[in-house]
């Protein structure tokens, strides 16, 4: 009897990882129609706070959602009127910036041999290309923008999943026999992804949007561009805010040498540092986390599967993979391995540790 049950235990095992190779194969085949998808229901639930807050006002829903997409439209011709330019001579001075870059970078090695700290025998050049940082961000642009001429079909869909938000709720409870407490999880799901997503996305702008001043300031070029890739990669924590340094300091680098680029890394250093280490904590709470690890692995895995885009979207995917494991008790185990550390792990630690001590 027990051999048997063994056995049904290893082929339910075999099949999950069968269906779930199936299921992420079909994912990376399906990307140009996937990531677009993807894009239009994250500025959705991003925009049906505005939009439920007007319908609560008593004002209609079709002009409720006609004044929240007229202000995504401006909001958006004014981000490709500010970037655009920059984007375009970014493009076209690429190489003219990776060229000086080796050149600044052999430089800074000449320097450092005069000062007895030789370092030409290392293969540097091999081991560390000054121009990947540079072809990176090339490449997410790139992603970014092939998106982006998909525009409009974004928009269409996010209006048609507005207005099926409306109304959703109320089918559900029609189809459900006992709605109850299935409406009470899937509102408590929702309502979370939406407070997740509208703290991140408040939070990722006032950091892009410092991040722009602070180099305006410095005299770095292209400090909107800068700005920009700091308000999406925030949303990326840890691992994109780094991403997001490198090629603004390698800027400042080229262009005004050690002082400046030192000056550019501070900025970023203390702004990562508010926003990462004390803001978010007390805005968004230590719950609405994910391990290093664990955004280190979706970051591979989500950009693997859908591209450059899913870089930028990889934290907020597995943020709604662990919300819904949340939302059961049957699953809320893993939702917690796949957190950081609570601070009650972190308190029981550090006791063991002095009481080991003493």
């Amino acid at each position: 009897m027990t051999e048997p049950g063994a056995q049904g235990g290893i082929l339910r095992i075999l099949l999950t990882t069968a269906a779930v190779v199936i299921v992420i194969a079909g994912m990376k085949a399906a990307a140009p129609i996937l990531v677009p998808f993807l894009l239009s229901g994250f500025i959705a639930i991003i925009c049906a706070p505005p939009l439920f807050w007007l319908e609560h006002r008593g004002v209609p829903t079709i002009l409720a959602l006609l004044i929240v997409m007229v202000a995504i439209i401006l909001l958006a011709l004014i981000t490709a009127t500010l970037v655009g330019s920059s984007v375009n001579d970014f493009y076209r001075d690429l190489p003219l910036y990776e060229a000086r870059l080796r050149e600044e970078t052999a430089g800074l090695l000449g320097w450092l041999a005069d000062k007895g700290i030789d370092l030409h025998t290392l293969p540097l050049e091999q081991i560390l290309d000054p121009g990947a940082a540079m072809k990176l961000v090339g490449s997410m642009l790139s992603g970014l923008g092939g998106v982006l001429t998909d525009a409009f079909m974004i928009l269409l869909t996010v209006v048609f999943i507005l207005l099926e938000a409306s109304s959703f709720p109320r089918k559900l409870h029609a189809a459900l026999t006992s709605p109850g407490a299935s409406l009470e999880h899937f509102e408590q799901f929702i309502h979370n992804i939406q407070r997740y997503m509208s703290l991140k996305t408040w939070i990722s702008l006032a950091t892009g949007a410092t991040i722009a001043v602070w180099l305006t300031l410095l005299g770095v070029e292209y400090p909107l561009l800068w700005g920009l890739l700091a308000f999406l990669l925030n949303y990326v924590p840890n691992i994109g805010s780094i991403i997001a340094a490198v090629p603004a300091i390698m800027m400042a680098f080229i262009q005004f040498g050690i002082g400046t680029a030192t000056a550019a890394a501070a900025g970023y250093l203390v702004v990562n540092f508010v926003v990462g280490s004390i803001i978010e904590p007390r805005v968004m709470g230590r719950g609405m986390g994910l391990s290093t690890l664990v955004v280190f692995l979706s970051l591979l895995f989500w950009g693997w599967v859908l591209g450059p885009v899913g870089m930028v979207l990889s934290v907020p995917l597995t943020m709604i993979v662990k919300i819904a494991l949340e939302s059961r008790d049957d699953t809320r185990w893993f939702a917690v391995l796949l957190g950081p550390e609570s601070p009650e792990g972190k308190a029981g630690r550090e006791e063991d540790y002095h009481r080991q001590s003493e």
